[in-house]
C-alpha cells in the first residue's frame, strides 16, 4: 500500500504564528514505519521526498508517486534507501542489494521502480531531482568518511558518519549520513546553524522506549520546538535552525538538498544571539 502526503513551503512570517499542531502538521513526519505500507512526503522545499516503507507483510514495490508528474518516480530524480531495520533487500536496476542495519544505498536518475523486502527490514527514503544519471552504489558504515565532533564536557560529543558525500562518491544533490551521540551526550548540530541554500531533513533513530527528543527549529530569534519520538522525521526549511536534545543518547540519519553540496556551507548561530 502506498500512501501520499504532500508538504506545501511555510514562509517563516507564517510559522511565527502557528501553535503546537499546526507546526507538528507542517513539519514533523510522526508515521514513517508501518506494517506493509510505504509513506511518502513529497514537500516543496527543493522538491525533496522524504518517505518510509516496512514490508513486514511482504515485498513493497514504489514505481508512481503522482506529485513527480512523470511515469516512474525515479526518472527525473536520485534516491538514497537507508535499512534501520535488519535482513532488508532492495531490487533496482536489474540488481539485487542486500541491506544490513545502517547500510545506505544510492539509486541513480532513471533507475525504474525500486522493490523492498525483508520482514524486519525498515527503509527510510530521501529523494530530489537528479540532472543526470550516475551508478548505483551501496555504502556501508565501514565505507563512510567518519567526523568525530564534539566533547563530553558539552554533552554533544558524537560521529558523524559521511556516507553520500563528496568525500565518499557522487550524487547530483543529495548529501546524506548519519550521526551517532556517545553515551551520556544527548546534544546534537551544536552550535546551531541555518542554510538557505538547501532544505533537510532529520530521522531520529535509536532512542529507547519512553523517551523523546525536542528538536529546535524557527528563525535564530523566533525560535519554537517539537516533541519527537523514535523513528520520526523532521522537515527542515532552508530559514531554519535545527538542533536538538534527547532524553538520552540517540542516531539521525540527516539529508540536505539543495543548490550546493559543500557541507560546511553552514550559517552559524552564536549561541548568546539564539531567543
Amino acid at each position: 500500500m502506498l500512501k501520499e502526503h504532500l508538504r506545501r513551503a511555510i514562509d517563516p512570517r507564517h510559522a511565527k504564528g502557528m501553535d503546537t499542531a499546526e507546526l507538528r502538521n507542517e513539519f514533523l513526519i510522526e508515521t514513517l514505519f508501518e506494517d506493509g505500507t510505504i509513506h511518502i512526503v513529497y514537500t516543496q522545499y527543493d522538491r525533496m521526498i522524504v518517505g518510509g516503507a516496512m514490508p513486514s507483510k511482504g515485498p513493497l514495490t514504489l514505481e508512481v508517486v503522482k506529485e513527480t508528474g512523470t511515469p516512474n518516480w525515479l526518472d527525473r530524480r536520485e534516491a538514497v534507501l537507508v535499512n534501520l531495520g535488519t535482513d532488508g533487500t532492495v531490487e533496482a536496476g536489474g540488481e539485487t542489494y542486500s541491506m544490513n542495519n545502517g547500510d545506505m544505498l544510492y539509486l541513480g536518475k532513471g533507475t525504474g521502480s525500486v522493490t523492498m523486502s525483508g520482514t524486519t527490514a525498515k527503509f527510510y527514503i530521501i529523494s530530489a531531482p537528479a540532472h543526470r544519471e550516475i551508478p548505483a552504489r551501496l555504502i556501508t558504515i565501514d565505507d563512510a568518511k567518519q567526523v568525530p565532533l564534539g566533547s563530553r564536557d558539552t554533552s554533544n560529543e558524537r560521529t558523524i558518519y559521511q556516507f553520500v558525500h563528496p568525500a565518499v562518491m557522487e550524487s547530483c544533490q543529495i548529501v546524506m549520513g548519519m550521526t551517532k551521540l556517545a553515551p551520556g551526550s544527548v546534544w546534537n548540530s551544536i552550535p546551531t546553524h541555518t542554510h538557505e541554500r538547501r532544505c533537510e531533513a532529520y530521522c531520529y533513530f535509536g532512542l529507547p522506549k519512553d523517551n523523546f527528543i525536542v528538536h529546535m527549529m524557527g528563525e535564530p530569534q523566533e525560535t519554537r520546538h517539537l516533541i519527537v519520538q523514535n523513528e520520526q522525521a523532521i522537515v527542515s526549511p532552508p530559514w531554519s535552525i535545527h538542533c536538538g536534545s534527547g532524553t538520552s543518547a540517540y542516531g539521525f540519519i540527516w539529508a540536505m538538498a539543495g543548490d550546493n553540496m559543500d557541507f560546511t556551507d553552514m550559517d552559524v548561530v552564536e549561541m548568546e544571539d539564539l531567543r
